[in-house]
C-alpha cells in the first residue's frame, strides 16, 4: 500500500512543481482537461488563482491535458449544495445567459458541471447538466409576473413596452439576442401588448426600439456571420451596416439584430439551403398526432343513393380535391409506418365554413396534437392558425399561395407569386449575358412589366396594339439576328398568349433564335388554342411549386398509389403525399416541427420541395421552388 502512496506522491511533485505543504489533509489533487486554465479550474474551486500558482510555481509557465495540479482545500470556498441535476437539449441560437435566466442560475453554475464551456461554446442538439439547488437557497421576491425569477436582479431595468414596439426592437435598444430577451421574460407575451412590463439591461445601445415603417426591416446575425458574409448575403458593407448599426462598429455577435432596408429584408431567401434526406435522421419514435381539417362536406353526399353520391362528386370541385388530397395522407402515413414511425390522423370536415372551423376546434381536445394540416381555404386556416397560436400547434396552409396572414405557428407551405417572380428574375440576370432580352406586356402586368425593367434597364419593351394582339412585324423589328434573343412574356389573356407564342414559333429558327419566358405560368397557357408543340420548342421556361414526374418511371408512391386506388395519383394526390410526408419525418427528426424548420435545410419527394423560412415577425414561408424547361420530347426538366 505505502508503494501506491509514494507513486501518487511523486507523480504530484513531477507533473506541475510544488511549495512546502504543511498538512497534507489540506489539499487535494486535479488532473487538467483539455482546454483548462488556471482560471478557469480556480473558478471550478471557487477560490483565486493566486492560491493555485503558490503551491503549484511551475503552472506559471503554462499547463496541459494530464498535468497535476495541488487543490489547497483550506481555501475552497462552501458551495451551495446541489439537491439534482436537469438535463437541457440546446436549441438553435440559445445562448450560456439565456439558459441561466431559464434555470434562475448562473453562467458560472453552468459551466462548472460541463466542464467543455470553458474551453468551447455551445452546440445546437447537445444535452447539458443543470444544477437544482434545494429552494431554501433561493429568495425570489414577488414582481410583475412577466420574470419573478430577475426581480432581485441589480444589474436589470424594467422596460414598458410602447406603441409600435416590437421584442426585435427591444432587444435591439438593449444589445441583446431574442433568446436572451426571452430568458429574461419566460411569460412574456407573443403579441406584445402597449404596457407590458420587461425585465432588460440598464445600459441601451441605441435611442429607440422602433424603427421606420415601410423603409426598414430587422436581420438578426446568424452563427458565424462577420461583415464579409453579411455582404455577400445582403449586399451591404461593413461601412453601410454600421451607419445603420452604430453599436456594431465593435463587431457583430450571434443574435445581434440589425437594422437593414426592407428591399433587402423582402427578397432574403435561403439560397444556401442543403438538401437532406430526413429519413436519415430519424430519432423520435413516437407516436405521431396529426389533425386533417378539410372541407369534405359529407352532409351534402350522406345519401343511400349511389346516383346521388356520384352527382355530388361530379359537381363539387372541393370535395374531389379534399378526397383526393386525403388519400395522399394516408399514402404518407403508410410510408412512415415502414420508416416504424406509427400515426393517428383526427379528420375534421370543415364544410368550407369559417364558423364549422371554430366550432370543432372548440370542441375538441388538442392535448398531444403534433400538427395541424389545413383548412384548404385561406380564411378558414388563418381561423385555425390564430385560435391555436396559445396551444402552439403549427397548422400547414397545404394548397393555397396567396398572401395569408402568418401568426407564429402558422407554415404556408407553397411559395407565393411574389417569390416566384423574383427567383425567375433573378435566373434571368444571371444567365442573361450578352443575349438580347424583349418584354412582351399587357396592361394587366404593369407591376411585373416594372420589376423586369428595374432588372433589365437595356430592356426592349412591346405591348399589344389596341386590338388586342401583335403582328409578325412588331416582333421582327425588335429581334436581333446576331444573338440569342431571350422573350419574356406577361400576360393573363388567353388570347395574347396564344398570339405571341403562335408568333414567336412561326420564324425562321435559323435567323431567329428564340427563348421564351414568363415569372407566371398562368392558366392562360393550358388554352386550348397554345399548342404544347410549340412551347417546346420555344423551351418555355417558367418557375413553379411544383414539378411533373414521368408516370412510366417506377417511382414507389406512384406505382403504391395505383396498387391500392386502382388509379395513378393526380397533383393534388401528390400534394398530400409530399407535404404529410415531410411534416411526419421532420417530427420522427426533432421531435417538433418548429426545430426541425429552423435548420437551413431543403427537402424533396415526388413533386414538392421543401425550404422553410421563418418569418420576422409571423410565420414560416416555404421557399422551396423549381424553374423549369420545357424540353423537345414535351417534359419538363429542372434548369438551375
Amino acid at each position: 500500500m505505502k508503494y501506491i502512496v509514494i507513486a501518487i506522491s511523486f507523480l504530484l511533485v513531477s507533473c506541475a512543481g510544488y511549495a512546502e505543504i504543511p498538512q497534507q489533509e489540506k489539499y487535494r489533487s486535479h488532473q487538467v482537461q483539455q482546454g483548462e486554465t488556471v482560471n478557469s479550474i480556480a473558478e471550478k474551486y471557487n477560490i483565486s488563482a493566486a492560491a493555485i500558482y503558490q503551491l503549484n510555481p511551475d503552472a506559471k509557465n503554462g499547463i496541459g491535458p494530464r498535468n497535476i495540479l495541488i487543490i489547497p482545500l483550506s481555501e475552497v470556498k462552501e458551495d451551495p449544495v446541489v439537491a439534482s441535476f436537469k438535463k437541457h437539449k440546446v436549441r438553435r441560437k440559445e445562448t450560456l445567459f439565456s439558459i441561466a435566466m431559464k434555470y434562475n442560475v448562473t453562467v458560472d453554475d453552468i459551466k462548472k458541471y460541463n466542464k467543455h464551456l470553458y474551453a468551447s461554446s455551445l452546440k445546437k442538439g447537445e444535452r447539458i447538466h443543470i444544477p437544482v439547488y434545494p429552494k431554501e437557497n433561493t429568495t425570489i421576491v414577488e414582481t410583475t409576473e412577466s420574470s419573478s425569477n430577475n426581480s432581485g436582479n441589480t444589474d436589470l431595468a424594467v422596460h414598458v413596452v410602447a406603441p409600435k414596439e416590437t421584442k426585435y426592437g427591444i432587444a435591439r435598444k438593449y444589445g441583446i439576442s431574442i433568446p436572451e430577451l426571452e430568458a429574461l421574460n419566460p411569460n412574456m407575451p407573443g403579441n406584445l401588448p402597449i404596457g407590458t412590463e420587461l425585465f432588460v439591461p440598464k445600459e441601451t445601445v441605441i435611442e429607440t426600439a422602433t424603427i421606420e415603417e415601410g423603409v426598414f426591416d430587422f436581420y438578426e446575425v446568424q452563427p458565424k456571420e462577420g461583415f464579409y458574409r453579411l455582404k455577400v448575403k445582403l449586399g451591404l458593407t461593413q461601412e453601410e451596416i454600421v451607419a445603420l448599426n452604430p453599436y456594431a462598429k465593435d463587431g457583430l455577435k450571434e443574435g445581434m439584430i440589425l437594422k437593414i432596408p426592407k428591399e433587402i429584408s423582402e427578397s432574403l431567401g435561403v439560397e444556401d439551403a442543403s438538401k437532406v434526406n430526413l429519413e436519415d435522421r430519424i430519432a423520435n419514435m413516437d407516436k405521431k398526432r396529426l389533425t386533417v381539417m378539410l372541407p369534405f362536406q359529407l352532409r351534402k353526399a350522406d345519401s343511400d343513393s349511389v346516383k346521388l353520391q356520384e352527382e355530388v362528386m361530379k359537381n363539387n370541385r372541393l370535395l374531389r380535391i379534399s378526397l383526393d388530397f386525403y388519400s395522399g395522407v394516408l399514402m404518407a402515413a403508410e410510408f412512415a409506418k415502414d420508416k416504424g414511425i406509427s400515426t393517428y390522423i383526427d379528420v375534421i370536415d370543415t364544410e368550407g365554413s369559417e364558423q364549422m372551423v371554430s366550432s370543432k376546434i372548440e370542441d375538441r381536445n388538442w392535448e398531444d396534437m403534433d400538427a395541424v394540416i389545413g383548412p384548404l381555404l385561406s380564411k378558414n386556416v388563418e381561423k385555425a392558425a390564430t385560435m391555436l397560436r396559445n396551444r402552439n400547434i403549427p397548422v400547414f396552409s397545404p394548397l393555397s399561395n396567396r398572401n395569408i396572414r402568418l401568426t407564429s405557428n402558422l407554415f404556408q407551405t407553397l411559395p407565393n407569386d411574389d417569390l416566384l417572380e423574383q427567383k425567375m428574375i433573378k435566373y434571368l440576370k444571371d444567365n442573361l449575358g450578352e443575349r438580347n432580352i424583349i418584354v412582351i406586356s399587357d396592361k394587366g402586368r404593369a407591376k411585373q412589366k416594372q420589376a423586369l425593367l428595374a432588372a433589365f434597364p437595356n430592356a426592349v419593351t412591346l405591348s399589344p396594339r389596341e386590338e388586342g394582339f401583335l403582328y409578325v412585324v412588331d416582333i421582327d423589328k425588335v429581334i436581333d439576328r446576331t444573338r440569342e434573343n431571350w422573350v419574356v412574356l406577361e400576360s393573363k389573356d388567353p388570347v395574347i398568349v396564344s398570339n405571341v407564342v403562335g408568333l414567336l414559333n412561326g420564324m425562321p429558327s435559323d435567323t431567329h433564335k428564340i427563348r421564351l419566358f414568363t415569372t407566371d405560368k398562368n392558366d392562360s397557357y393550358d388554352y386550348h388554342d397554345i399548342s404544347n408543340m410549340h412551347l417546346a420548342n420555344l423551351g418555355f421556361t417558367f418557375p413553379s411549386v411544383s414539378k411533373s414526374y414521368d408516370y412510366s418511371d417506377k417511382d414507389a408512391f406512384v406505382v403504391s398509389y395505383k396498387n391500392k386506388y386502382g388509379v395513378l395519383p393526380n397533383r393534388f394526390a401528390v400534394r398530400g403525399f409530399d407535404l404529410t410526408y415531410d411534416i411526419l419525418l421532420r417530427l420522427a427528426a426533432e421531435g417538433n416541427v418548429y426545430d426541425a424548420s429552423e435548420e437551413d435545410i431543403e427537402t424533396e419527394y415526388v413533386e414538392n420541395k421543401f425550404r422553410y423560412s421563418k418569418k420576422m415577425f409571423s410565420g414560416y414561408n416555404n421557399q422551396g421552388f423549381y424553374i423549369l424547361k420545357y424540353t423537345e420530347d414535351l417534359q419538363f426538366e429542372e434548369v438551375k
